[in-house]
């Protein structure tokens, strides 16, 4: 689904026609596995937040707080215009249905492709793929709280635990990299890496890290039995 977003549509009912279906399957009409539960009770009494590269809402609505999310890299629920004429993005949830009621042969009808309110040209989904996405205020509300988490847990001197999860090297530079020099850089902060296939830890910080090679589902299962015991 996610490859298939990067094709060269013919056509705006085709991008559009494609596009809305993903947005319900991958996010609107997606109900919240309980992986994501899971993971959230092994979290329930720690002052934690969440930097995800993610676009479906999952942690949202695994009942995670909206303010203690930063989503970097957009979400299935909003759109923008196509070549950020203005940093603003638009709510889609209610359009995107409107669509998947109306697509035939894989196209929604003409009237009902967006057009950006201010320019008049194309309008595209908000998620980060070339330098034209959108950061708009809310955007840089969450970087914000989340930059003031992380001062406020550094200077606190005390232990940060950095869990991270299922970070490969699609998107290093924004989770993987940073959590790394995190660590190398502060003796209280220490890394889990869960990942099934790209959990190695570099030797630079293998005495503040642990990188776990398994299904993640499997681990949080597994450090739930671990802690319930102690």
């Amino acid at each position: 689904m996610y490859s298939a977003g990067f094709h060269p549509y013919p056509d705006e009912e085709s991008f559009w026609g494609y596009w809305s279906k993903q947005a319900i399957l991958g996010g609107i009409d997606l109900d919240v596995t309980p992986l994501y539960k899971d993971i959230l009770k092994l979290l329930k009494d720690k002052r934690t937040f969440c930097l995800s590269t993610n676009a479906d809402g999952q942690f949202q609505k695994a009942g995670y707080k909206e303010e203690q999310i930063f989503c970097t890299q957009g979400d299935y629920f909003h759109i923008q215009c196509q070549k950020a004429c203005h940093q603003r993005t638009y709510n889609a949830v209610k359009l995107f249905k409107q669509m998947d009621q109306a697509r035939k042969n894989c196209q929604i009808p003409t009237y009902m492709v967006p057009k950006c309110p201010i320019c008049g040209g194309p309008m595209t989904m908000n998620l980060r793929c070339d330098q034209y996405f959108v950061q708009d205020e809310a955007w840089y509300q969450a970087e914000k709280r989340f930059g003031d988490f992380l001062n406020e847990a550094l200077k606190s001197q005390k232990n940060l635990l950095l869990l991270e999860l299922g970070v490969g090297f699609n998107t290093p530079t924004i989770i993987r990299f940073p959590f790394e020099k995190l660590v190398k850089e502060n003796k209280q902060v220490n890394l889990i890496r869960l990942n099934l296939n790209e959990a190695v830890i570099p030797e630079s910080i293998e005495q503040q890290a642990v990188g776990i090679n398994k299904d993640i589902k499997q681990t949080i299962k597994d450090l739930h039995t671990v802690l319930s015991g102690i």
